[in-house]
C-alpha cells in the first residue's frame, strides 16, 4: 500500500487581475525621492532575496517563493531573463521588484513589486513603480503585472494610474503551506 504524503495547507481565496500596458508611458517619469536610490542586483543571492520578498510580502500572503527550494530559487535568480532591483533609503533595503523578461513575445512581466513595510504610505510608490515601468520597457513591446485582493488595496488602483489597462480577473484558491506560518486574513479564508 502506498503512502500519499500530503502537506498541510491554508486554502485561500483570492481574486487575481490581470494588467497589461501596450505602450510605454508618454507623461516624464517623477523622479524618485531624493534621498532613494534604486540598485540592479547583479547576481541575487537566494538569501538576499528571500529577505527582500519575505519582508514586503509578509502582509499580503506572498508564498510561492517561500514555498520554492533554495535550487531552484537560485536557478530563477541566475536565469539572465530574470533582474532583480532594489530601493534603498540611507543603505536600507526600502522595496524591490522583479522583472521577467520573454524574448519570444517581446514581454516584460513585473513578477514581483512592494514596498517594505516602515515605507507603505511615504509618498515613494508612484516614482518607484514608474521606474519599474521604465525598465520593463527596455526592449519590451508589452509590459504586464497582476495584481490579487490579497495585496495592499492601493496596488490595483496604483497599477491603473500607471497605466495599465484590466485584462481579466480570476478567482483562484492557494493551498498556502502550513510550515510558511503566514499569517493569512479572515476574509481570504475558503
Amino acid at each position: 500500500m502506498a503512502l500519499s504524503l500530503v502537506e498541510p495547507a491554508i486554502r485561500v481565496v483570492v481574486d487575481v487581475t490581470f494588467l497589461r500596458m501596450a505602450a510605454p508611458p508618454a507623461d516624464p517619469a517623477p523622479p524618485l525621492p531624493a534621498d532613494l536610490r534604486l540598485v540592479r542586483v547583479g547576481h541575487c543571492s537566494v538569501p538576499f532575496y528571500r529577505y527582500l520578498y519575505n519582508t514586503v510580502g509578509q502582509d499580503y500572503v506572498w508564498w510561492l517563493r517561500r514555498a520554492t527550494g533554495d535550487a531552484e530559487l537560485a536557478a530563477i535568480l541566475g536565469d539572465p531573463a530574470v533582474s532583480i532591483h532594489v530601493l534603498y533609503r540611507d543603505g536600507e533595503p526600502a522595496g524591490f521588484f522583479e522583472l521577467e523578461r520573454r524574448a519570444a513575445t517581446s514581454t516584460t512581466n513585473i513578477a514581483y513589486f512592494g514596498l517594505m513595510p516602515h515605507m507603505v504610505g511615504k509618498g515613494a510608490g508612484p516614482a518607484f513603480l514608474r521606474a519599474a515601468v521604465d525598465l520593463a520597457w527596455d526592449g519590451a513591446s508589452l509590459v504586464t503585472v497582476n495584481t490579487c485582493t490579497a495585496d495592499h488595496p492601493r496596488a490595483l488602483p496604483n497599477y491603473q494610474a500607471a497605466g495599465f489597462t484590466k485584462l481579466r480577473t480570476v478567482r483562484e484558491v492557494w493551498p498556502v503551506p502550513v510550515r510558511l506560518g503566514l499569517t493569512v486574513p479572515d476574509r481570504l479564508l475558503a
